[in-house]
C-alpha cells in the first residue's frame, strides 16, 4: 500500500502540490504558476509534470482538475474553454507513473481532503459547497464521495432557485451560483459593489442597501442548503471557498435564516461547519486517491 503520495491540484493560475502520508501529514506544500497561454502547447501540463518530478518521481500520484474526470478517472474527459489540452490528456501516461493515477473534479478531491484530515473527518454524510467565483460543490455519500453516472455528481451551484431567471452558464435558470457567487456581483448589486468582499465589507458597517443585497443572497444561499438537506439528508454542511473566509458575516445570517427554512425533525439541525483544509484541500485530496489507488492497485 502507498504510504506516501503526491497530490496536483491543477488550477486556472495556480499548480499546487503537496506529498502526505496515510496518517495524514503532510510532508510538504509547493506552488507553481499555470502559465496557461491559451494556446495548445500544455505548457501548464509540463510544468504540472515538473512538479510531480520535484516532489518525487518514484511516489504514487493522484490529480484534481476543474472537468469531468472520465470513468476511467485516468483523464479529464470534458472541460470547455480552459487548460486547453486538458481533455483526454491520460495523467498515467503523461506522468510516467508506474501505478494509475487517478483523476479527479477538483471540488470532489476537497471534499475527499476534507472527509480524510478536515471539517467532515469522521463524518459518512456531508456536503461541501465553494464559495467563489462560482459555487462549486461536492456530495460525500455514505462514507464515499458521489460522482454519479457522467461525474457530474456534486455540481450544487447549478440547481435552479428562480425559474423564471436568466441562464446560468449551463443553462439553467436562476443557479444558486448567479445568486451568491462572485462573476455577477455587479449586475446582482446594480453596479454598486465590484466585488463580494467590498459588498460584505459594507454590510458589516450596517449600510442599509448592503444589508438588504447580503441578506437576499444569503437567503437564497440557506434556500439551496435547505433543499440539499431534504435530499440527501447529510450531517453537516461545510462551507469553504474565499466569501466564507468572511466568517461570521456568513454563517450568522446563514444559520438564522436556515433555522426558519431547513425542515428539522425532532429538532435536528444539520452542522453548519467552514472548511478547514483551505487552498490545499483539493491537492491533499488528490493525494488521499493516489493512496487508495495503490492499494487497490496492489491487493
Amino acid at each position: 500500500m502507498s504510504s506516501v503520495a503526491i497530490g496536483l491540484d491543477l488550477g486556472g493560475t495556480q499548480i499546487k502540490g503537496v506529498v502526505a502520508t496515510w496518517t495524514g501529514d503532510i510532508l510538504r506544500r509547493e506552488v507553481r504558476a499555470t502559465n496557461d497561454d491559451g494556446t495548445d502547447s500544455k505548457t501548464w501540463a509540463f510544468i504540472a509534470r515538473k512538479l510531480a518530478d520535484h516532489l518525487g518521481a518514484e511516489l504514487a500520484v493522484g490529480v484534481s482538475a476543474p472537468g469531468l474526470a472520465a470513468r476511467d478517472r485516468r483523464s479529464i474527459a470534458i472541460l470547455p474553454q480552459r487548460l486547453r489540452g486538458m481533455e483526454g490528456l491520460d495523467w498515467t501516461d503523461f506522468l510516467a507513473r508506474d501505478h494509475p493515477v487517478p483523476v479527479s473534479n477538483d471540488a470532489q478531491s476537497a471534499l475527499a481532503g476534507e472527509a480524510w484530515i478536515g471539517a467532515a473527518r469522521g463524518l459518512q454524510n456531508a456536503v461541501m459547497l465553494t464559495l467563489g467565483t462560482g459555487v462549486g460543490g461536492a456530495i460525500l455519500a455514505d462514507g464515499k464521495i458521489l460522482r454519479g453516472h457522467l461525474g457530474r455528481a456534486g455540481h450544487l451551484g447549478h440547481v435552479c432557485l428562480d425559474v423564471a431567471g436568466p441562464p446560468d452558464i449551463v443553462g439553467m435558470p436562476g443557479a444558486l451560483e448567479d445568486c451568491i457567487g462572485n462573476h455577477n456581483i455587479a449586475v446582482r448589486t446594480g453596479g454598486l459593489f465590484a466585488t463580494t468582499h467590498e459588498l460584505i465589507a459594507a454590510y458589516r458597517t450596517g449600510e442599509p442597501e448592503a444589508v438588504r443585497l447580503w441578506l437576499a443572497s444569503i437567503h437564497a444561499l440557506a434556500c439551496a442548503i435547505a433543499s440539499f438537506v431534504n435530499v440527501l439528508d447529510p450531517e453537516a454542511v461545510i462551507l469553504g471557498g474565499g466569501i466564507a473566509q468572511a466568517g461570521d458575516a456568513v454563517f450568522e445570517p446563514l444559520r438564522a435564516a436556515l433555522a426558519r427554512l431547513e425542515w428539522r425533525p425532532a429538532g435536528h439541525a444539520v452542522k453548519l461547519l467552514p472548511a478547514t483544509l483551505g487552498e490545499w484541500a483539493g491537492a491533499i485530496g488528490a493525494a488521499r486517491g493516489a493512496m487508495e489507488e495503490g492499494r487497490r492497485y496492489e491487493v
